[in-house]
């Protein structure tokens, strides 16, 4: 039985989620579900967060959600990942690159490993992840959402790794709307203070990141999922751009 929330307004599209497990990207996941798509969610070492997300939405719907586990910065893994999804549902309409690392890594002590993780998470992945989705994606004209940050807009002390991996994905995001249109749409979403990084952080710190936001609040992983929602249904005419879902905090 459908809650109030749930639609069907994506019935019939497909739906591939990077790092779609945990955090953001399980919001995303259960918001583009209630709105009537089949999902897959890929995942790189949460099993357990994995099977149960695929399992309750399966519960509502029955095999509308599936998983794919892969570590995408190894070689051939984003594009497995995209045939794993084409092989379960048929095609994708749209691909949400999520998946992503943070870390800081401070002049002075980076790190090849730390290049590679951040570079192949951020920028790297969904690189490879959308030319892998592209063939699909054209024939059903779907489109691409791209987490990026608002770091990667602006830099964040002691992660210039991290904020320049977000800033390429941001100009990829742009560079792949004007490449794979008219067919494909793609986008992106730079969130603010939405969700606090699993590393713990001073409390002071939290105060005074939230208060650089015009809102004087931080927001929540909804907020990233009905945006995304909303470039998928209800923005035909948008492409190539960035949206800030930061409470202001770029102002």
């Amino acid at each position: 039985m459908k809650n109030d929330d749930e639609r069907s307004d994506l019935a019939g599209r497909v739906a591939l989620v990077t790092g779609g497990a945990r955090r953001v990207g399980a919001e995303i996941v259960r918001c583009l579900h209630a709105a009537g798509a089949a999902v897959v969610v890929h995942y790189r070492s949460s099993a357990s967060d994995a099977e149960a997300l695929v399992a309750a939405l399966n519960a509502r719907r029955a095999g509308s959600a599936s998983a794919v586990s892969a570590d995408l910065l190894e070689a051939g893994a984003p594009e497995a990942v995209v045939a794993a999804a084409i092989e379960r549902y048929g095609g994708i309409d749209v691909l949400v690159n999520n998946a992503s690392s943070f870390h800081p890594t401070p002049v002075g002590r980076i790190t090849r490993r730390d290049w590679d993780d951040l570079v192949g998470t951020n920028l790297m992945a969904p690189t490879f992840l959308s030319q892998a989705a592209a063939p699909s994606l054209r024939a059903r004209h779907g489109l691409i959402v791209n987490i990026v940050d608002i770091h990667g807009l602006r830099p964040l002390r002691d992660h210039p790794v991290y904020s320049s991996a977000k800033a390429g994905l941001a100009m990829l995001t742009r560079a792949l709307a004007r490449d794979l249109g008219p067919e494909i749409r793609v986008n992106g979403i730079a969130p603010g203070p939405v969700l606090w990084p699993e590393q713990e952080i001073d409390a002071a710190l939290k105060h005074e990141i939230v208060e650089k936001t015009a809102l004087k609040r931080h927001g929540t992983p909804q907020d990233v999922a009905r945006t995304v929602l909303f470039l998928v249904r209800d923005a035909p005419y948008v492409t190539g751009q960035i949206i800030a879902v930061d409470g202001g905090r770029g102002i």
